[in-house]
């Protein structure tokens, strides 16, 4: 489709009319040389002559205008297609007694493009299931796909989700991530691993499910039962290669120790060397155990210490340390060779300074809650009329009340007791130690067995780890790619969700690639959906008479300039032209 500035700024078009069955219509035509020779080329057509003079007077009589979302729902088609995702997904669909041997279809729509919608939808705009066509209906979706999309609501996904065995869900990964190669440049080198949970509203009596369980919320809703996340994601592009939904209640090291195996086996499925391959997880994956398992399953690795665990080794850097710069940051830097948990490791010691200042708000704000509490316990025994008899009781409490890594050596206090038998508290915050404490902050220790890395290599390797967090932050994003609203209760509804949402994210990463590549495109990825939502595709209907069809024009509406060159970095430009193509929407193939 050739705009009116185009055609405006071409130099050689010219109108031309051509007779057919006795009618005369108008085009507009370029000569152009094809093959050598000249050749007339259409740019536009203008219809007949009295067509013509509407245009030309400018009357809009007869017309309607409608505009739809179309940058975002297009360029994750586009990657879609191309990943034939709905057809994958549907080999591993099961068939349902009530089905007999057919596999599932509601509203003419097969499992794969029905979970694909859904992943579009949480990339897009998040809603409930039942919520879904609310938004499909704003944007270009129905047309792309060519096919009616306003019955899908959420009996539609819950019929469909429930076709879609839980141990399909990684096969179905895996295959995606292989085409995902074939198709996309993916450099990776070094991987990055970590978890994070999801709060749901499923009700505490609820003994079906045994996924959502109450655990550490990441969130602070410790009221709610949750579901639990395990990522890994590549290093330039944040794309997952592996995602794991396991029970709320499990440890972070005991996760680690589960999944250690499959990630490995991921990533000779998926044709990466794993000899060129590195994975880095912090201190919370970290056990003797997992270290061991890694050692065996021929993984390299870069992880995190606990400094007080180490405590011996942080005295020795402290007095040892080198500057060196990093990311036009100086540090001060430890490195070694020695022997942990009974193995040769490289450990680098260093002071982080971000780490730091973060560390001494918490421990200065930890400071105040507790001089706090203590105040209010020293003054409720100075004010009760009661004697406090109970002595180890109350030093007890108060010895619960100071537990804590840093605080110990800090407060210093002592329960007194006057002649009549009346208890009280004195406590005061000791300055020296605090020093010594502050003094001590920001130290970070890092193990490897890539002995051969550069300090500074090692050190950016364990920067990565905020490319994952933020994932997880996308993943929790309530715009954009977040997993909540989760109205699911069901073990097997929860694995397809997570599922779902996980695809989502793995096509929105894909686009963010290309924009970055192709568009030099150097926002965040909340802000590439945000541009991408804000192309529109726009409706011209002209009615031609009261019995004749109505002629349909669409047209990509004037777009920034920023949003101009993501259109042609994603191939959005003709996309509404050529619309994607899927093998399998409403018919399967049988074999």
């Amino acid at each position: 489709m050739y705009t009116l500035k185009q055609i405006e700024e071409s130099t050689m078009a010219s109108f031309q009319a051509k007779e057919s069955h006795g009618h005369k219509y108008w085009y507009i035509v370029e000569s152009r040389r094809v093959n050598g020779k000249p050749r007339p080329v259409v740019l536009a057509y203008l219809g007949k002559p009295e067509d013509l003079l509407r245009r030309l007077e400018g009357l809009t009589e007869g017309y309607r205008f409608k505009s739809y979302s179309h940058g975002a729902v297009a360029a994750l088609l586009e990657i879609a297609s191309a990943l034939e995702i709905p057809a994958l997904i549907n080999h591993y669909v099961k068939s349902p007694r009530s089905y007999m041997t057919k596999k599932p279809i509601r509203n003419q729509l097969t499992v794969g493009i029905t979970l694909l919608l859904g992943a579009l939808g949480r990339v897009c705009m998040p809603t409930s299931k039942r919520g879904w066509w609310n938004w499909a209906k704003t944007t270009s979706c129905e047309y792309l796909l060519r096919c009616k999309l306003d019955r899908i609501d959420s009996q539609h996904f819950w019929d469909l989700m429930d076709a879609l065995p839980i141990a399909a869900i990684a096969k179905i990964e895996r295959e995606v991530l292989r085409r995902v190669r074939n198709l996309f440049p993916l450099p990776t080198d070094t991987l990055f691993y970590d978890t994070t949970n999801f709060f749901t509203y499923i009700a505490t009596t609820n003994k079906r499910c045994t996924l959502a369980q109450r655990g550490k919320n990441k969130q602070k809703r410790y009221d709610l039962r949750q579901v639990g996340l395990a990522l890994v994601v590549t290093r330039n592009d944040s794309i997952p290669l592996f995602h794991l939904t396991y029970k709320g209640n499990g440890h972070d090291c005991v996760v680690f120790q589960r999944v250690s195996k499959t990630i490995k086996q991921r990533l000779v499925d998926v044709g990466l060397d794993l000899d060129r391959h590195t994975i880095v997880f912090d201190r919370g994956n970290n056990s003797k155990n997992n270290l061991k398992t890694v050692q065996k399953l021929n993984l390299h690795y870069v992880g995190a210490l606990t400094p007080s665990h180490h405590k011996t080794l942080v005295q020795e850097a402290m007095k040892r340390f080198e500057s060196v710069v990093v990311d036009d940051l100086p540090l001060e830097v430890y490195r070694d060779r020695r022997e942990i948990w009974g193995e040769q490791r490289t450990v680098v010691v260093y002071i982080s300074e971000q780490f730091k200042a973060g560390q001494l708000r918490g421990l200065h704000h930890l400071l105040t809650k507790k001089k706090s509490a203590l105040q209010k316990i020293r003054d409720s025994l100075n004010e009760s009329a009661t004697l406090h008899r109970d002595r180890g009781k109350l030093e007890n409490r108060i010895s619960q009340l100071v537990k804590g890594q840093f605080l110990k050596p800090v407060i210093e206090w002592s329960v007194t007791e006057n002649a009549d038998g009346r208890l009280g508290l004195e406590f005061s915050m000791n300055r020296g130690e605090l020093k010594k404490v502050e003094a001590h902050l920001g130290v970070r220790i890092l193990m490897t067995d890539r002995h051969e890395w550069s300090t500074i290599d090692i050190i950016k390797a364990f920067h990565g780890q905020a490319n994952i967090e933020q994932a997880f932050k996308n993943l929790k994003n309530p715009h954009h790619l977040t997993l909540k609203p989760q109205f699911h209760w069901t073990d097997q509804k929860i694995h397809v969700h997570y599922f779902m949402c996980v695809l989502g994210y793995l096509l929105a990463t894909l686009i963010w690639q290309r924009a970055r590549q192709k568009g030099k495109f150097q926002g965040t990825l909340d802000t590439l959906l945000n541009l991408l939502n804000n192309i529109r595709l726009t409706t011209l209907i002209e009615k031609t008479s009261n019995q004749g069809r109505p002629k349909i024009i669409y047209q990509l509406e004037d777009a920034s300039e920023q949003e101009d060159i993501l259109i042609d970095a994603l191939n959005i430009r003709s996309t509404h032209l050529t619309r994607p193509k899927f093998k399998e929407i409403s018919v399967y193939n049988h074999t």
